[in-house]
């Protein structure tokens, strides 16, 4: 029988990824969404698909009976902004969602395996050094980063405690088809847009800060890896922390010029007064995936630019530049 995946979030840009992932690999998966961001129409056919909230009663339920094999837990508030706004929406849905899988999964007595999309720069903060290592001190500026590092805590207590194999995924910048051009993290799908829109594009503050890009087909690699490679021991919070980036840093004007260079245009770039509470660094050290995932970043940034371009041009029926 095919090994079992659930995909909390599953019908959204990194969760759908990861879901046609598995797919491809030949697992049977579940896909669990409310589809408060996630769209239905990118759940992959071939998948199950539940809509329900992550905290609700109903998803313990489908946890507990459906006894699976691995559960990739993507599901969350995700947008910083509106996580300062309302700590208490974020915290409901980022710390007591997650706490309601990992109880089902205690009670089902299953043997599975919890694989969490956390946050690297968002975790780190601003006195991090990049790349940073998974041992960089947590210093979170915001609820968002405050409730993603709590969720590690309690997956390192149900680890510990309880004998669940968890397994924490810190992610850089993902970027890629299907992002929401949207949302408050969408820098490289919102310049995508105001580039075939032919309007200019805006950067806060200098444009010199800079974040760790990761191609969101990386990401799915990723989570297929921590689905199925050997894990250290349980120990400390970041025994089984991993970062999945690139490891390099990248100016937003120099994201800005890449892509232009993949649309083939060039566009004003303008600036607006800095964010507050934006940190000014960020880049993830990734030695630690590559020795114990065996997994490494295989798509260059200009690689995975253009194809994000090309989604974005093609769901337009336009051309997509040089």
């Amino acid at each position: 029988m095919a090994r079992t995946v659930l995909v909390t979030g599953g019908a959204g840009f990194i969760g759908s990824h990861i879901a046609d992932r598995f797919l491809a690999h030949g697992w049977a998966v579940t896909v669990l969404d409310n589809l408060s961001s996630g769209r239905a129409e990118q759940v992959p056919a071939g998948a199950r698909f539940v809509r329900e909230d992550v905290g609700s009663p109903a998803a313990a339920a489908l946890v507990e009976a459906g006894r699976f094999d691995v559960i990739c837990h993507l599901a969350a508030q995700i947008d910083v902004r509106n996580s300062v706004a309302d700590p208490v929406a974020d915290a409901t849905i980022n710390i007591l969602g997650t706490i309601n899988l990992m109880e089902a999964v205690r009670r089902s007595g299953a043997p599975t395996r919890v694989v969490f999309s956390s946050t690297g720069g968002a975790l780190y903060g601003a006195f991090a050094e990049p790349p940073s290592p998974e041992e960089t001190p947590t210093n979170p500026e915001a609820p968002y980063g405050i409730a993603k590092l709590s969720a590690e805590h309690y997956l390192a207590y149900y680890g510990r405690v309880h004998g669940i194999e968890a397994v924490v995924l810190r992610y850089g910048n993902v970027y890629g088809p299907r992002q929401d051009p949207h949302g408050e993290a969408g820098v490289v799908a919102i310049f995508c847009s105001r580039l075939l829109d032919g309007q200019p594009l805006t950067v806060f503050g200098t444009g010199r800060q800079t974040r760790d890009y990761v191609y969101v087909g990386d990401v799915a690699s990723a989570n297929l890896a921590a689905a199925t490679r050997p894990l250290p021991p349980t120990g400390t919070l970041g025994a089984r922390a991993f970062n999945i980036g690139t490891g390099r840093e990248t100016s937003v004007l120099e994201l800005a010029a890449e892509l232009q260079r993949c649309a083939g245009v060039e566009t004003p770039v303008q600036l607006a007064p800095a964010r507050p509470g934006e940190i000014e660094r960020s880049a993830l050290a990734v030695d630690k995936a590559r020795a114990v995932l065996d997994w490494s970043p295989g798509t260059t940034l200009a690689e995975g630019l253009a194809a994000t371009y090309r989604h974005f041009a093609a769901a337009r029926g336009r051309p997509a530049g040089s």
